[in-house]
């Protein structure tokens, strides 16, 4: 099997999607994706990402590419985690503290930073609707940062966000707590627990 079949048989078995990383390590080389698209087998999506034609395009999935220090955070981590129904009209990401941000605002990403030490609090694994998988914070990690005043998040967002983890099945109310601790949002969250638990 020649290269361009094996291209074609990653992407099959990854949804439909292949990286130029993945290809490289994968022991190809670039010009094999650059035949691939030349002969409308494969179609760029973004830069370094490359679809099959029959496949919809994840743009969940190529923004991290390309922004590959961005959290899904926020509105966006709501979706992911179907704690909301509200389709986000831009993305939310969270980046380090000393990351430039002059290239995902031009993707219209709307771009949060913080420290490190709570960057890296809660990043978890989830799938987008097109099934691929990215980089978002926890469903406990992300109740606390919309509960931070700088968030702006709609308030019925928040508590349409609360009412569906009290009936999560997966819910981590000690680490909920713990993140809350950390984050400094103690007492918002109290205020929603108490309410709702």
């Amino acid at each position: 099997m020649g290269a361009t079949e094996e291209i074609l048989k990653m992407a099959k078995a990854n949804n439909g999607i292949v990286t130029t990383a993945m290809v490289v390590a994968a022991g190809f080389s670039r010009g094999s994706i650059k035949y691939l698209v030349d002969k409308g087998m494969m179609e760029r999506s973004s830069r370094g990402v490359y679809i099959l034609p029959e496949v919809w395009e994840d743009e969940i999935f190529n923004l991290q590419n390309r922004f590959k220090r961005g959290v899904y955070s926020h509105e966006t981590a709501l979706f992911l985690w179907d704690l909301t129904d509200r389709t986000p009209n831009r993305y939310c990401m969270t980046f380090p503290m000393n990351y430039n941000l002059t290239k995902p605002k031009e993707e219209n990403i709307r771009c949060m930073q913080c420290k490190d030490e709570i960057y890296n609090l809660g990043i978890k694994e989830v799938p987008t609707p097109g099934g691929n998988i990215v980089k978002a914070y926890s469903v406990e990690r992300t109740l606390c940062d919309i509960l931070k005043p700088h968030s702006r998040v709609d308030i019925q967002v928040v508590s349409e966000a609360f009412k569906r983890y009290t009936v999560y099945s997966d819910k981590n109310v000690p680490a909920l707590s713990e993140y809350a601790k950390l984050i400094k949002v103690e007492k918002k969250l109290r205020s929603y627990l108490e309410v709702l638990l």
